[in-house]
């Protein structure tokens, strides 16, 4: 039974720490990997990336597996939750042997995180060591193939998509090979999810599953949005970040491959993307339970075009998930509330 989610993924768990309240909008997101790790890679494609670890995840380099990947809140400030992940892992051994006891690891975690500085009101809120610590034991005592909370938690808890509310979104799908591909996202783009002549989302007119909004909603929708914009006078500065996951048997530089395409599901979705105030950064991790098809040199060709999929359709589930939030530092209204949805 799956719950189209990261988690479909055997082995892999996700966990939140959502912090809000006294001028806290924010959170980490931890992906745990199974026990001995998982192959992993990355793809960074925009101008204002903040990141941890990532040249360790170079397929010229030595690393193969990693045990854990952070996603957090707190732009640069937050990636300080990855320590606290990293002596969570280091107390069970788990990480880089580098000495005769086996006691001595460097659990190498990488990370990434998105621009919600100030968002709850107060500027110096933000992640650290004891919420990456919260969320990995969150990750690591939930059940296997456990459903993902969606929406405002975890690294999405202040997520923004231009004037919209974001969040996290998650979603998978099993090929006929039998192989699964799961992506988790934090949707916090600088662009746009929405289509400016219809208010359709992006992501749901490429999957062709389109309800439209009737166009006095769409229009008083683009009203509250410009006014929005126009009382805040800042200019977006964003991220959209992704975890894509497959229990294929893939090689380091297959993972980075797979890293790569995913990103056209967030162009899929996302317009314009890739800016230079945006990060967006793709983790890709192979558990390697199902082998790769060695018949045909092109038997990663299903495995690229179902990540760039399951990662437009996480950021529509994002986008659905989220709820709107009222703060000190302003207002993001939610795309359901807006176009009248739940």
């Amino acid at each position: 039974m799956t719950v189209d989610a990261l988690t479909d993924v055997i082995g892999v768990r996700v966990g939140h720490a959502t912090l809000t309240g006294d001028g806290r909008l924010t959170g980490t997101t931890v992906v745990l990997a199974p026990e001995g790790g998982a192959v992993a890679a990355v793809d960074v494609r925009g101008g204002g990336p903040g990141t941890k670890e990532t040249d360790a995840l170079d397929p010229r380099n030595l690393v193969e597996r990693v045990d854990a990947i952070v996603l957090t809140g707190g732009s640069a400030y937050g990636l300080d939750a990855a320590s606290g992940v990293m002596a969570w892992l280091e107390e069970r051994g788990r990480g880089v042997r580098v000495g005769p006891d086996p006691a001595h690891v460097v659990p190498v975690v990488p990370a990434a995180c998105v621009f919600d500085l100030g968002r709850g009101g107060d500027f110096s809120a933000r992640p650290d060591a004891g919420t990456g610590r919260a969320a990995v034991e969150a990750a690591a005592a939930s059940v296997p193939g456990a459903a993902v909370p969606e929406g405002c938690v975890g690294a999405g808890t202040g997520a923004a998509v231009g004037r919209l509310k974001g969040g996290v979104g998650t979603a998978s799908t099993v090929l006929d090979s039998g192989i699964t591909v799961a992506a988790l996202v934090v949707a916090n783009a600088a662009g746009s999810v929405v289509d400016p002549e219809t208010g359709v989302l992006y992501g749901e007119l490429f999957q062709g599953r389109v309800r439209y909004p009737e166009t006095g909603v769409h229009e008083a929708a683009g009203r509250r949005l410009a006014e929005i914009a126009a009382a805040d006078g800042r200019p977006p500065l964003n991220t959209t970040l992704a975890v894509v996951a497959t229990d294929a048997d893939l090689s380091k530089a297959q993972a980075q491959k797979l890293a790569g395409t995913a990103h056209d599901g967030i162009a899929r979705a996302v317009r314009p993307v890739h800016l230079l105030h945006d990060g967006d950064t793709i983790f890709a991790l192979a558990t390697g339970r199902q082998p790769l098809g060695t018949d045909s040199p092109l038997a990663l060709n299903e495995i690229l075009a179902a990540g760039a999929d399951t990662v437009t359709r996480a950021i529509v589930r994002a986008i659905h998930a989220a709820h709107s939030v009222t703060a000190p530092s302003g207002t993001w209204p939610s795309y359901g509330e807006l176009y009248g949805e739940g």
